[in-house]
């Protein structure tokens, strides 16, 4: 499984609490469209999108019970330092936020008296522009799952506690900053040779088409039901970047090998499924090499440099990054290309992410590890 930052594991752990609390209320419960849930939902997370543009907390304000319930105002809380992270981040790297755009979906939803038990799914777009040069928008999605408890007052709804998987929690005093801009990115001259064991469009094709509930992938939004989703499990970036460069149907087609396999009755292996002994089989296996290592000025200085040596190994759509923790790998995602400006875009699982560029939701504490997928 993943080994994932502790209050990510947390939110996941605790998004099964109220999902169990549902056979508590079912007896009795009444449908939420019939109480006026569901338009309470959708205003609830249009208000929070239009604070992640202008960082208002009057949208926000009339939604929770924060002045007498403590989970209330842990999550009226966690919605306004979320936006203060991704302004400040926006900042440091010299880009402006232009558009939000959410929608979600129910999953389920039940009503008991002055009680509902909601879990949902936000599929959120923001949209960015550089500030002083390289013209043009840049759109990315985020996708989340949500276990909300809402608690009725005065006729009105309200947050009583909330808990997701947020790849916008960081503290915005610990973001990177750095005097290094990426430079636009140069596709290297590619040479005809035979087509080796890797087939990278197909690769960047797959995490496209299976980034999950994020705006903008394919398949409804919904991962590759041949494989098992081990969200509940700790965490399924490890698995998504393994089919990503695995599956031989529509992905890189790498042959299993190794003990790096998935059965498709019982789940992947340890090297499969786990970060450290997936990133450990990447380069036992010579699948992979570790072109760059260390922090985002090393990594900026680094894809810049290489861009001007073409004997050099180029971080590519189709390789992979690798984020480091404490000395551990805590996630997995996919570069499937590059901004205007070029800045590596990646997806990945847990969260679920769309073209997003690659440190956003992390911090300076976060080393990366460039995984070059050998040709």
């Amino acid at each position: 499984m993943l080994r994932i930052r502790k209050l990510q594991l947390l939110c996941m752990i605790l998004i099964i609490i109220p999902a169990y609390s549902f056979s508590l209320f079912h007896a009795q419960a009444e449908p939420a469209k019939q109480d006026n849930v569901t338009p309470f939902l959708q205003e609830l997370f249009d208000d929070r999108t239009r604070l992640l543009m202008d960082q208002d907390k009057t949208h926000i304000e009339d939604h929770y019970l924060f002045k007498d319930k403590r989970s209330s105002q842990y999550a009226y809380l966690h919605e306004l330092n979320r936006a203060e992270y991704i302004h400040e981040w926006a900042k440091f790297r010299k880009i402006k936020f232009v558009n939000a755009k959410s929608s979600i979906r129910i999953a389920r939803a039940i009503v008991l008296g002055d009680t509902a038990k909601v879990s949902l799914v936000q599929s959120l777009k923001l949209s960015y522009e550089y500030i002083d040069s390289y013209p043009g928008r840049h759109d990315f999605g985020i996708g989340t799952r949500h276990g909300i408890t809402l608690r009725k007052r005065d006729n009105r709804w309200y947050v009583e506690r909330e808990w997701y998987s947020d790849p916008l929690e960081e503290n915005s005093k610990k973001i990177q900053k750095s005097d290094l801009f990426f430079t636009p990115h140069k596709d290297p001259a590619t040479p005809e040779r035979v087509i080796h064991k890797y087939n990278r469009a197909r690769a960047v094709d797959y995490a496209n088409k299976y980034a999950g509930t994020t705006w903008g992938a394919g398949n409804g939004q919904r991962y590759n039901q041949k494989y098992l989703d081990y969200n509940s499990k700790g965490g399924d970036c490890t698995n998504f970047s393994s089919q990503v460069i695995g599956d031989k149907e529509e992905g890189g087609g790498l042959p299993m090998k190794s003990g790096w396999h998935y059965l498709y009755r019982n789940g992947g292996s340890q090297s499969w499924v786990q970060t450290d002994a997936f990133k450990n089989f990447l380069l036992r296996s010579g699948y992979g090499r570790i072109i760059e290592q260390g922090s985002f000025s090393d990594i900026v200085q680094s894809v810049n440099e290489r861009q001007q040596h073409v004997n050099k190994p180029q971080l590519l759509p189709g390789d992979l990054i690798a984020y480091v923790l404490q000395g551990d790998v805590d996630h997995f995602s996919v570069v499937v290309g590059f901004d205007q400006s070029g800045y590596p875009l990646v997806n990945s699982h847990t969260a679920d992410r769309f073209r997003v560029p690659f440190d956003l939701g992390w911090d300076k504490n976060t080393k990366y590890l460039l995984i070059h997928i050998q040709d």
